[in-house]
């Protein structure tokens, strides 16, 4: 099963995260994208910039609406994220408590959904099976 962990925080675990030492925060991550590398669970991770740099594409009105951020509290924004495969919904918890996280962050987990979780029969379903080889064989080349 995959899983996705969403980092998020309040503004406080950002305040505390200021203070620390980039180069300690990079190297606490570092070793535990480390771990779960050599346990090989680890799919995907990447940090995200600032909200301040994104936008929002809203979809309320007729005319999608996009709006530049910051947007949101921090809460509700999130700062990065993994995605890990593992065999249980516990083992995925296990992974993500270790996480090198301080006080007032939290990584919100979510089962990231597959193929076996559509019905097989739909076109678009199958289209999209698909498309995902194509897209594996192009990667091996």
């Amino acid at each position: 099963m995959k899983f996705m962990l969403i980092m998020r925080a309040t503004d406080e675990a950002v305040e505390a995260y200021q203070e620390i030492p980039f180069e300690q925060v990079i190297a606490a991550m570092g070793a535990y994208n480390e771990s779960m590398i050599k346990a090989g669970v680890l799919l995907a991770g990447e940090g995200l910039t600032d909200a301040a740099e994104g936008f929002v594409v809203d979809f309320s009105a007729e005319k999608p609406l996009i709006t530049d951020g910051p947007y949101g509290e921090t809460k509700e924004l999130f700062n990065g994220f993994w995605i890990i495969e593992v065999s249980t919904r516990e083992e995925a918890a296990e992974w993500a408590s270790r996480a090198p996280l301080g006080a007032g962050s939290f990584l919100e987990v979510r089962r990231v959904t597959e193929m076996s979780d559509f019905p097989a029969d739909n076109e678009w379903i199958q289209k999209e099976e698909g498309w995902r080889e194509e897209q594996a064989q192009r990667a091996q080349q």
